[in-house]
């Protein structure tokens, strides 16, 4: 908050905890005209930037696994099969309280698909070969298939 020039410092800036809670208190009581709308805003935002987030990262390191699975499958075994399980358990769980998130997925397949390969070629040294490895441009599976597909299912492609 500026005054007269310089910075005041909120309950926001200098207690996040104590802010939140404050501000529940003042929404529960219904003093809408005391609450930092502005933070609220910020914060509301927030939630669903990490929201997306969470689900873009857990999908890319499924990608990235299944990628490196193409790239050197003498290399697979457990921990790949579990990161790409715990990732698909992970997506699930963020899908079952806000569904949007599939939308969001679905509109980015391309661009996470893009950076797995990326990410999976630059991890195993192998960015060079990417022609050679033949890796396809655009991804081989839909999101349907990635989440509610078998691993068995995913690693035929």
């Amino acid at each position: 908050m500026k005054v007269m020039g310089t910075t005041t410092k909120t309950l926001y800036d200098t207690d996040f905890v104590e802010w939140a809670a404050h501000t529940a208190g003042l929404l529960r009581e219904g003093r809408f005209g005391e609450v930092d709308l502005e933070h609220v805003v910020e914060e509301i935002e927030d939630l669903g930037n990490s929201e997306r987030s969470a689900v873009w990262s857990q999908l890319t390191r499924m990608l990235m696994h299944l990628t490196k699975m193409r790239i050197q499958p003498e290399r697979y075994g457990a921990s790949w099969r579990n990161s790409i399980v715990s990732a698909r358990q992970e997506i699930r769980a963020k899908f079952r309280n806000s569904p949007s998130l599939r939308r969001h997925l679905d509109e980015n397949l391309r661009e996470i698909y893009r950076q797995a390969v990326n990410d999976a070629l630059f991890e195993t040294g192998q960015e060079k070969r990417r022609k050679e490895l033949a890796i396809p441009e655009q991804c081989p599976w839909s999101l349907h298939e990635l989440l509610e597909g078998e691993g068995s299912d995913l690693e035929c492609r």
